[in-house]
């Protein structure tokens, strides 16, 4: 047990206003001639009275360590762990109890609601135990829970159970509210719970008529499928896969599954265009139900508005505020460009524009910035307290917000080049960020340095990439042997533009082996010196500290020489936004409008040189697409004529169903509903666009309608839940019930172990938590705690000592001056 102290304070500190009229008395009396002794011994006395009246107090730091901590061990027996090794959290639990006080908390049947039992248990002098396979499918997210109980100074723990048995799921991905007669795509996924060699055969069904069949071999974990299919009758219709494992399969009820689809007439769209001829055309009258107008007044009952190659002229005031106020309301637009639109259509600074994702001005960006982070990651660096510094600055990067616009990517060495990230990762995306530092945090530490190791990685990173290339090397600065080695790799990287930064992190022992060369230099400092021929970029900093690193700006200097020889590569630059994310963009164009996307905007696809081709955007409520290239039509001057054909096709139809966003139309009673799980409640919402008062629905051929709530004007809402498996009936919209979520979800969640500990705690096998876990908690249930302690009586004791010395020195005097009174 340990005590510290802080500074004095006071429970009512303006009572010691007082001390000042007890002056200005003592001064009065000074001046009248009373005796300066008195004075003085007065003033204090007073004075420590009115300090004691004030309440003065210290705050005392205690810090207490509980050698029996209190445990509560969450055993999940739900039925998703029948793959497991059974009574581990039993067993875990007998160990804890015989040891320290102990509570076990079984979770059992069809869902696993680990969040909800974390936070219930959260709170006081608990410190929690996870036996789970980590896939939690029902109340508060485990996420949110970790969170919670990491706020309330729980920690929470996870023992790994030892995965027995296989089991093989399958479910379909895709969208529920379908356009007749255009091919949708489906993704049939289907995962095992252990990462072995297995088979099956798979049967896909539309609406009970075979559409694919075949064997598939697969070895890790999941497995994606497409499927395509058209489905030309409106309404309701489903889609059905099977699997029939060869091999070790524990359950058969997560083998089949079902998936409802909505057919609906194709949305109206309207086209503005200079010809119809066109590619562009051609695609959307395929897909759409398309009017071609050059009037802007009879808009209202079209899902989004197509202008094609529009110069700025032909679009009066009248009509701009007209698109503006369509758009705000939550339509689309989808802006093409040409020879007579953009900054060939006089956009720029115009009112049209103010809409627009763009200016319509050339753009300096070449790219954007592609940043390796190399890390060193060792047990040198955890012996000499550098490692948390490395994964703390290599965070902070992630978290810089100039390299919001950036793609970034991981690596570790140590005995070897470790891929952290799988590749460059776009940062513009919060969950990307975040999967990112997870990662980071879970590294694990190797044996030896081989800087040389890791930038080879980095070179085959970005040997195809344009724009900014950074490597960013973190270390301790134990270069040593792999110094000549890395060396060369970064003078090749830097004879192809490469940019290298390198953060030296002072250890614990700045002499360890490898840091210094035989002249006594630094290997880091050298590395970037012969590299860089300067040290502008490197970096030696303390533990503790993070570094503070300047990139240069993406743009590019007006004297600077980028190429404009036609034709240019196009490529997707995020391939996560729903426009480009089920398609492989890939081909030329041999021009494109100049244009430089607005803050807020986000880029899609551009060309190698970094001109934007594809840019979105929010207006409103609504969405705007600007497609910066033409539209295909024309034999020697068209510019982008492979951007219609092949895959690339369907960029067309990603940028008009984006800005479309829900594509039924607002007429009578639309109702929406998601697919389920079995005995989970799903959730109905229905809205009424005609006359009438609350709707009537009805599920199968039950006889008693849904219940309905309204939640606004011609809005309501309810919950139904259904046991059974299959396709079930709502009024004629179809909703697919299948097994419950607990069997999707098959072994374990490899996302468990970085959540537990970006959350504080660690994880375990269940001999590793038998020999160190409850260490482990005795050390984290050391706690300070601050306590006040009042110091009001010792104030008064003094100046009731104060007094009475006084009076005892004032009596020895008298009796002084009584004696020598006498022995005159």
């Amino acid at each position: 047990m340990v005590f510290s102290y802080l500074p004095l304070s006071f429970e009512h500190p303006e009572i010691i206003l007082l001390i000042i009229p007890l002056i200005i008395v003592a001064l009065y009396l000074f001046y009248r001639g009373t005796s300066t002794r008195i004075l003085e011994s007065r003033v204090i006395i007073i004075s420590l009275l009115i300090l004691a009246l004030a309440s003065p107090y210290i705050m005392v730091s205690e810090t207490k360590t509980d050698v029996n901590p209190n445990l509560v061990v969450i055993s999940d027996e739900t039925s998703s762990m029948q793959l497991f090794e059974d009574n581990i959290g039993t067993r875990i639990y007998e160990s804890m109890a015989s040891k320290t006080p102990a509570t076990l908390v079984q979770l059992s049947g069809e869902k696993t609601n680990l969040g909800d039992a974390i936070i219930e248990n959260s709170g006081g002098d608990n410190q929690i135990v996870l036996v789970t396979d980590g896939n939690n499918n029902h109340g508060e997210g485990l996420e949110d829970a970790l969170e919670f109980a990491e706020n309330t100074g729980t920690k929470v723990y996870a023992v790994e159970p030892e995965l027995e048995t296989n089991d093989l799921s399958v479910q379909i991905k895709g969208d529920k509210t379908v356009v007749e007669g255009n091919e949708n795509q489906f993704e049939v996924i289907v995962s095992q719970a252990k990462d072995e060699t297995i088979s099956y055969n798979l049967e896909v069904y539309a609406n009970g008529s075979l559409i694919r069949s075949g064997t598939f071999t697969q070895s890790g974990h999941e497995k994606s499928i497409d499927v395509k299919h058209t489905f030309e009758s409106l309404g309701a219709s489903d889609i059905r896969a099977k699997i029939a494992p060869v091999g070790e399969d524990i359950d058969t009820i997560n083998n089949e599954f079902h998936k409802s689809v909505y057919v609906i007439p194709k949305p109206k769209i309207q086209l503005t265009a200079n010809n119809i001829d066109s590619p562009l055309s051609r695609i959307l009258h395929d897909l759409y139900d398309v009017t071609t107008s050059q009037d802007f007044s009879n808009i209202d009952n079209k899902k989004a508005v197509i202008l094609d190659n529009q110069h700025i002229n032909k679009l009066s005031q009248n009509e701009v505020e007209n698109l503006k106020e369509y758009v705000t309301d939550g339509n689309g637009l989808v802006v093409v460009g040409g020879d007579r639109s953009y900054n060939f259509g006089g956009y720029l600074n115009s009112s049209f524009e103010e809409l627009l994702p763009i200016n319509s001005k050339p753009t300096k960006w070449t790219g954007g910035r592609n940043v390796v982070l190399v890390l060193y990651v060792s047990q040198s660096t955890a012996a000499h307290d550098t490692q948390s510094d490395i994964l703390g600055n290599a965070i902070n990067l992630i978290q810089n917000e100039n390299l919001r616009d950036a793609n970034l990517g991981v690596i570790a060495f140590g005995t070897k080049g470790e891929d952290v990230s799988n590749g460059l990762v776009y940062l513009g995306i919060p969950s990307n960020r975040e999967r990112l530092e997870n990662k980071i945090r879970d590294l694990k530490t190797e044996t030896d340095t081989s800087l040389n190791l890791g930038l080879n990685v980095a070179q085959n990173w970005l040997q195809d990439e344009t724009g900014m290339l950074d490597v960013i090397v973190i270390s301790d600065g134990a270069i040593g042997s792999a110094h000549q080695d890395s060396l060369d790799i970064a003078k090749d990287m830097k004879s192809k533009g490469v940019n290298f930064y390198f953060i030296n992190i002072e250890p614990s022992d700045p002499s360890i082996e490898g840091r210094y060369d035989n002249r006594g230099n630094l290997y880091a400092k050298r590395f970037i010196e012969e590299i860089e021929e300067s040290t502008d970029t490197y970096f030696q900093i303390q533990r503790g500290q993070r570094a503070n690193l300047v990139f240069d700006d993406t743009d590019t200097t007006d004297d600077e020489d980028i190429s404009d020889a036609a034709p240019f590569s196009v490529i997707e630059y995020n391939s996560n936004h729903f426009i480009t994310r089920n398609i492989n963009t890939t081909g030329n164009v041999s021009g494109y409008n100049d244009v430089t996307p607005k803050a807020g905007a986000q880029r899609l696809v551009t060309t190698t040189n970094g001109k934007p081709i594809v840019t979105t955007w929010r207006f409103g409520l609504g969405r705007v697409v600007s497609y910066t290239t033409d539209n295909g039509y024309g034999n020697g001057n068209r510019w982008a004529s492979q951007m219609y054909t092949g895959d690339n096709s369907k960029l067309t139809s990603g940028m008009v169903n984006w800005a479309i966003g829900n594509p039924r139309a607002e007429e009578g009673i639309v109702l929406e509903a998601p697919d389920g799980w079995s005995g989970t409640p799903i959730k109905l919402k229905l809205t009424r666009y005609d006359e009438g008062g609350l709707p009537s629905l009805q599920l199968d051929d039950r006889d008693e309608p849904i219940e309905l709530s309204a939640t606004g004007e011609n809005t309501y809402e309810g919950t139904i839940t259904i046991d059974n498996i299959g396709i079930h009936d709502i009024s004629g919209y179809p909703v697919a019930v299948n097994y419950a979520q607990e069997y999707r979800d098959v072994g374990f969640n490899e996302d468990l172990p970085s959540l537990i500990k970006s959350h504080g705690g660690k994880m375990y096998t269940e001999q590793e938590a038998r020999a160190l876990l409850l260490e482990d908690a005795r050390e984290s249930a050391t706690k300070t705690v601050q306590t006040p302690f009042d110091l009001k009586m010792y104030f008064i004791l003094t100046a009731l000592g104060l007094f009475l010395l006084e009076i005892i020195i004032r009596r020895v005097r008298e009796i002084q001056e009584y004696k020598n009174t006498e022995n005159e």
